[in-house]
């Protein structure tokens, strides 16, 4: 069984597959965050701008079988009258790997579907994810290590970029957080990447472009 915010079709927004057309498949639930703002200056990552409580969002619901969830998902897919290429779905949360398993990624393959996967690296991905994409929070265990991108939304106090800089990802990024001091935290990214060339920005592209 699967709890599930919404699934929609739009433009990747962030890393390295920036700008591609994908579904997302956005679960509910967070083992960092409750969603609730209040508790967010209690929780262990307290710059989360996503909702992901509750079941309201479009086709959001709960899904008994991952036949199901798969299949929900291709015909989103097929509803943004996208052709060519690949079809690409990005799983997301809160923090997808609390449901996310073997079975679901298998069903969703088997329609021909790439599987993204957007995690904060605290659990152990399943095999058969073909793009895995991990940001690490301060204060919480890094359990998933490897992976195709790293990035590290910044400032935040206490996160050794250059030692994760040591971690076997194909990919680097660092995205400025937003909020009120979006200006300086991108000045903050620029001036590390100039300094440490492995590294690339990631903005929120999908925010200056209005769309979900």
């Amino acid at each position: 069984m699967y709890t599930v915010k919404e699934i929609f079709y739009t433009l990747q927004g962030e890393g390295a597959q920036s700008g591609r057309a994908a579904v997302f498949c956005r679960f509910t639930g967070c083992n960092l965050w409750t969603g609730r703002e209040s508790d967010r200056l209690k929780s262990i990552c307290q710059f989360c701008d996503t909702d992901f409580i509750g079941t309201d969002g479009e086709r959001g619901g709960v899904y008994a079988t991952p036949q199901e969830l798969a299949r929900a998902i291709a015909e989103t897919w097929k509803s943004g009258n996208g052709t060519g290429g690949r079809p690409f779905v990005v799983v997301t949360g809160g923090e997808p790997l609390l449901q996310l398993d073997e079975a679901l990624i298998e069903s969703i393959k088997e329609l021909g579907i790439e599987v993204a996967v957007e995690t904060n690296g605290t659990i152990e991905a399943p095999p058969g994810i073909d793009w895995l994409c991990v940001s690490p929070k301060v204060g919480a265990t890094l359990r998933q290590t490897h992976g195709h991108e790293l990035k590290v939304v910044i400032p935040q106090l206490g996160l050794d970029l250059e030692a994760l800089e040591s971690l076997p990802f194909t990919h680097f990024y660092v995205q400025p957080m937003a909020g009120t001091q979006y200006d300086e935290n991108c000045r903050i990214a620029v001036a590390f990447c100039l300094s440490h060339p492995r590294w690339r920005v990631s903005t929120q592209m999908h925010k200056h472009l209005a769309i979900a």
